[in-house]
């Protein structure tokens, strides 16, 4: 299965990796207490993660959460090889090399309750060369040392806290340091009022779309969909009644992300316009 491995370890522990495998194969990852960032170099791979599937293409990436059971990746194409290379995140390491203060990357986000493990990373373009550089070194080893593997570890914790996924990448590492696990309900409560899809609120609960309705209905016996607009729109008008907020903000502080989406859902639940329920309590 693996043709060729090549790797550089750091105060003891495995940093850098680059594997060839030949498929066909089905490899689960050990559970260990760090993270993985995963580069596809050829071909494309499928990722097996709690309960979801992805395929990682050639030049595209996932961080993982190394501490969650049963991962692995298998092969797709069964003809040509696989090639990646893995970047590993060490809790222990990462303090001893941020002596003074974490990155905002590793802190744990204050408002963030989520279980999520897994991130698929935008291609971006400064992750590519920054992984081609990672080669270099690989084929002149002679060239590497200590201060230059604690130097591409900081590199790569600055590229991935300026691409697109940077807030959830934030929420797999900080989990490093301070791991919480928290209950179905915990994660929905938290994010009940956020400008949140369905899609992101099963990541968030580790559970493909369609399991995380299952389980929405065992706790709420309601949909999702249904659940989230109704308590939003009480909370909405709650607001209306109590608060001098303009009729956009309020929408936006209950999780509506279209004023018009806002509006027409108020006008369903309460028979009347937002701006006309507000005067029709002052009129009462």
């Amino acid at each position: 299965m693996i043709s060729n491995h090549e790797s550089y370890d750091l105060f003891g522990k495995t940093l850098l990796e680059v594997l060839v495998l030949k498929p066909p194969f089905a490899f689960e990852m050990p559970t260990v207490e760090n993270a993985c960032f995963h580069y596809v170099l050829e071909n494309e791979m499928q990722y097996k993660i709690d309960e979801k599937q992805v395929n990682i293409g050639a030049k595209e990436s996932v961080l993982l959460n190394c501490r969650t059971v049963g991962n692995n990746m298998s092969s797709i194409n069964t003809t040509n090889q696989n090639k990646l290379i893995i970047v590993h995140f060490h809790p222990d390491i990462l303090k001893k090399i941020y002596d003074r203060e974490m990155p905002m990357l590793l802190q744990k986000p204050k408002n963030a309750i989520s279980n999520k493990t897994s991130e698929r990373i935008n291609n971006d373009f400064l992750i590519q060369k920054y992984i081609e550089g990672l080669l270099f070194y690989f084929e002149n080893p002679s060239l590497v040392n200590e201060d230059i593997l604690i130097l591409k570890l900081k590199e790569i914790i600055i590229l991935l806290s300026q691409t697109k996924n940077a807030e959830a990448i934030q929420m797999i590492l900080s989990q490093l340091f301070s791991p919480t696990i928290y209950s179905f309900k915990q994660i929905i409560d938290a994010n009940l009022f956020s400008t949140i899809t369905l899609d992101e609120l099963a990541d968030y609960c580790n559970l493909s779309l369609s399991s995380f309705k299952r389980e929405f209905a065992k706790h709420y016996n309601d949909t999702p969909a249904n659940y989230l607009k109704t308590k939003r729109l009480e909370k909405a008008s709650e607001l209306l009644m109590v608060s001098n907020m303009r009729i956009t903000d309020i929408a936006f502080e209950c999780g509506f992300n279209e004023l018009a989406n806002f509006t027409k859902s108020f006008h369903g639940k309460y028979g009347v316009t937002p701006s006309n329920y507000r005067l029709n309590q002052i009129a009462k």
